[in-house]
């Protein structure tokens, strides 16, 4: 995955007000078609002290900070940590790529940790997730026909395959087009890099609508059967050991 992202973005975390257990990047930059002008995407999980979990008020378990620097626009979302083990047990696909997200921007001993329970929290449950946030990006390409939501919908299929059939997350299209049958993606990401809002279209030599709706009727079938076929276990294992990391952190705070 070749990805540059600003050398700004270590200082957006380090100036948020919690305690970071880990902050990645993710959106297009981890699935490995953005854009020169493509916003930037943080994602992670802070840690909230006790003083504010055992009294009357309660800190907030969600932060959002966005801003623009250098021309570039920013979203920072973080979970607190209890919530953030939370959704990884419920099988949240976008927690789940977050953590596991190989552009750290920062990290700490208890991600080491929460990453070493990862095998753990899944389940075939993350079919489900991947089957519907298909859905919902289906819906949009099929209403505006552009590359953007083309790359998401293939993209979202693609991991979801991989997971299933691999035990292991990975959400670089780049490095998934080829096991899914997709020879024209390097086309339409390279477009995209020329103006993602672009339609597809036979006189632009890329695959038109019929040919990714075809695939993505193709891919959700063969994600179906992977999910009935997977070795993963119907629930995840590691509810006490994100327990007891949680509590570990909280105290140590």
């Amino acid at each position: 995955m070749t990805t540059i992202v600003p050398t700004w973005t270590g200082d957006v975390v380090a100036e948020q007000p919690y305690p970071m257990i880990f902050a990645t990047v993710s959106g297009a930059h981890l699935y490995g078609f953005a854009s020169v002008d493509s916003d930037v995407d943080l994602r992670g999980a802070h840690l909230l002290p006790p003083r504010e979990l055992v009294g009357l008020r309660h800190g907030p378990e969600t932060l959002s900070h966005t801003g623009d620097r250098d021309g570039v626009e920013l979203d920072l979302v973080t979970h607190d940590l209890a919530k953030s083990c939370r959704l990884l047990l419920r099988r949240s696909g976008d927690v789940l790529e977050q953590v596991t997200s190989p552009l750290v921007i920062h990290t700490s001993e208890v991600h080491a940790e929460l990453l070493s329970l990862v095998p753990g929290c899944l389940s075939t449950g993350y079919a489900d997730h991947y089957l519907g946030f298909a859905t919902s990006s289906q819906l949009l390409f099929a209403k505006t026909g552009k590359l953007k939501p083309a790359l998401y919908l293939l993209r979202v299929l693609c991991t979801g395959l991989h997971l299933m059939r691999t035990g292991t997350v990975r959400a670089d299209l780049t490095l998934l087009y080829g096991d899914c049958d997709l020879p024209y993606v390097p086309d339409l990401i390279a477009a995209k890099r020329e103006g993602e809002h672009r339609p597809l279209g036979a006189d632009q030599g890329l695959p038109g609508p019929d040919r990714i709706l075809a695939d993505t009727a193709r891919l959700r079938e063969q994600l179906n059967q992977a999910k009935a076929d997977a070795k993963l276990p119907a629930q995840p294992t590691a509810a006490d050991a994100l327990h007891d990391l949680v509590v570990r952190a909280r105290l140590g705070a």
